[in-house]
């Protein structure tokens, strides 16, 4: 496997656990904070007039010909870590779905604007990627993280906000191309219901 690889996913990557750090999730108030996202916005999530929104968060995008933290071996040791790019790609070919179910789609992860904006120009995002670099949205609701490298990074989750209150969260996400296809598959059926 190449580094620049990053379209693909190994076939051996271990299966991340319900580790049980979303279960608080569910009917939680989001906090009123603006996210910089890669559009030049500050983005809040909160607030009962707030669109239906899918939130996936992701540790972090990888560059063509960069190693991941701690190299690739490394890197895709770690459950859940690697398929943050097949992640992000598949919300942008499914984009269009997500938004004829009225919903708004944005991606979430530590790393700042600038390095999250290389990735939406490389990938052609219809979307914009927040940062939670300073990590308060992840503080405020007790997001679920892991530490490599001396970096706090987002375990993969994805939240499905309405009305400024999360309702409902997929975690852990596995595998990771499959996610927006599982959200959208929620949103047409149990949460179709909610609705």
């Amino acid at each position: 496997m190449r580094v620049n690889d990053l379209l693909n996913l190994p076939p051996d990557l271990p299966i991340p656990r319900d580790d049980g750090a979303t279960a608080h999730l569910p009917g939680a108030a989001i906090p009123p904070i603006g996210l910089p996202a890669t559009d030049g916005s500050a983005v809040r999530l909160d607030g009962p007039a707030a669109p239906r929104t899918v939130v996936f968060a992701y540790p972090r995008t990888g560059r063509p010909d960069e190693e991941p933290p701690g190299g690739l071996e490394a890197w895709n040791a770690i459950p859940g870590a690697r398929g943050c790019t097949p992640q992000a790609c598949a919300y942008r070919d499914h984009y269009a779905e997500l938004q004829a179910l009225g919903v708004r789609v944005f991606g979430l992860s530590t790393q700042d604007t600038a390095y999250q904006l290389e990735a939406v120009e490389r990938l052609h995002l219809p979307f914009p990627i927040l940062s939670d670099e300073r990590l308060e949205l992840g503080r405020a609701l007790r997001l679920p993280t892991f530490e490599t490298e001396g970096l706090t990074l987002f375990k993969r989750f994805t939240l499905v906000i309405w009305g400024g209150r999360i309702e409902h969260v997929f975690y852990p996400v596995f595998p990771s191309d499959r996610d927006a296809e599982q959200v959208i598959a929620w949103l047409r059926g149990p949460g179709l219901v909610q609705a």
